[in-house]
């Protein structure tokens, strides 16, 4: 784990939380039985739209759900939620991590990781469009670039 990476282990899995991403991880007999072999899932938080929190009972193991941009979550509770690829499930002993996680989640839903300064973004494109004008750039040259530098 890299520096600026908190780790919060769960009930058959876990979610490690950097700057800009959400990585959901599977490990282990629970996580075989309810996600097969998917590997590791990496969610930029710019592209998250909600988290659905459901605290452990005292006969069920508590939830969260990321949902983001052009995902779909399962949307029928926590024996749903245990075959959900978006969903870590975690006891009542690690509730208290995940409500730190669902904490530092919540202010940042739905906004971009870094703001985007006008000025060079724009100064950018003129650039570009400047040297697809003279030939230098081909017009696929010139989309694929604009896409870079507008994060598409």
């Amino acid at each position: 784990m890299s520096e600026g990476v908190e780790l919060f282990k769960g009930h058959g899995g876990s979610v490690e939380l950097s700057d800009s991403t959400i990585t959901i991880k599977r490990k282990g007999v629970l996580s075989f039985v309810t996600q097969g072999l998917k590997g590791d899932k990496e969610i930029p938080i710019s592209l998250l739209t909600a988290l659905q929190f459901k605290a452990a009972g005292m006969f069920t193991n508590g939830y969260i759900q990321f949902s983001f941009q052009g995902g779909s979550e399962a949307k029928g509770g926590v024996f749903q939620a245990a075959s959900d690829e978006n969903t870590v499930l975690f006891t009542k002993d690690q509730q208290a991590a995940f409500e730190v996680l669902r904490g530092k989640l919540q202010p940042r839903i739905g906004r971009p990781t870094a703001p985007i300064e006008q000025g060079s973004y724009l100064d950018d494109l003129e650039r570009l469009a400047a040297l697809r004008t003279s030939g230098i750039l081909t017009e696929e040259e010139f989309q694929a670039k604009k896409k870079q530098i507008l994060g598409l």
